[in-house]
């Protein structure tokens, strides 16, 4: 991986055991997790600064994989000027906050619509209970983002019986340029 590091950026309740997220994370060597200090009761700005926190601690410019509320969250980041450079984003199967309006997370709402200034591919889900695949599509044009397919995943949650998600490993290492997923290096 040339010393490259990953960062996860999770949804709200963070992170599951046995999440496809982790189990990239086993191996990816230099890959961390943004750690929110409040799962439960998110907070856009205090999510931020985790993120921006992460990103400076990095040796060289990350790539973002982000799940959930965990994309909204990276949207609001490089909406508010993103002061560190990002090699890319994987943004899996977002959380459309704007018409799921639960009151934990009204705080995320409105989601910017800015271009993210580096590569980005939105991994959309065809029956995810959080955006409708139309939604996803906006948001990917909007960002700038390559819409991905998914397919019929739901939300890419452990209680939706997604294990390691090899197709989103395969987008990691098309971002990553080097051929090397979480699962492995590519054949």
């Amino acid at each position: 991986m040339s010393g490259m590091t990953t960062l996860f950026v999770d949804g709200w309740f963070g992170p599951d055991p046995g999440d496809w997220q982790e189990l990239w994370a086993l191996g990816l060597p230099g890959s961390a997790r943004v750690v929110q200090d409040d799962w439960e009761r998110p907070e856009r700005g205090a999510w931020m600064a985790r993120l921006d926190e992460a990103v400076r601690q990095c040796a060289e410019p990350p790539v973002l994989v982000a799940h959930s509320l965990g994309c909204v969250t990276l949207a609001h980041w490089v909406a508010d000027g993103a002061r560190w450079p990002v090699r890319a984003a994987l943004l899996a199967t977002p959380a459309d906050v704007e018409t799921n309006r639960k009151p934990e997370i009204r705080g995320f709402d409105p989601i910017p619509r800015v271009a993210f200034p580096f590569p980005t591919i939105l991994a959309a889900s065809r029956n995810d209970s959080w955006m409708t695949p139309d939604r996803a599509r906006s948001f990917a044009r909007d960002w700038g983002a390559r819409l991905v397919d998914a397919g019929e995943v739901g939300h890419l949650t452990v209680g939706e019986g997604v294990g390691r998600w090899p197709a989103g490993a395969e987008l990691h290492a098309e971002l990553l340029g080097d051929g090397v997923s979480a699962l492995g290096p590519s054949t």
